[in-house]
């Protein structure tokens, strides 16, 4: 979902996420995301590309930027796995 929608729809996921999940419950957001220091695969580019074409308020989003409109409402990200195909699963937790 993430990629494949505007940001505004994440800005969205994450805060009603905050409101709605229990003290420790998890977040687990799934797909490709682009890191800082981090050599961003080939085909995620293209794919990322790709997105845009179709929409251009699409895309991949930075690491950076999620995690801090997640801190933003109250989440933490407490775990980061590299998953098949370049994607990553990304757990946030409300404090």
């Amino acid at each position: 979902m993430v990629h494949i929608s505007p940001w505004g729809a994440t800005l969205g996921l994450l805060a009603r996420g905050a409101q709605l999940l229990a003290p420790g419950a998890p977040l687990i957001l799934y797909g490709p995301y682009v890191e800082d220091d981090v050599p961003t695969a080939s085909s995620n580019l293209a794919f990322d590309l790709s997105l845009k074409d179709r929409n251009p308020q699409w895309g991949l989003r930075t690491l950076t930027d999620v995690d801090r409109a997640a801190a933003d409402v109250g989440l933490e990200r407490t775990r980061r796995v590299a998953m098949p195909a370049n994607n990553l699963m990304l757990v946030y937790r409300r404090g």
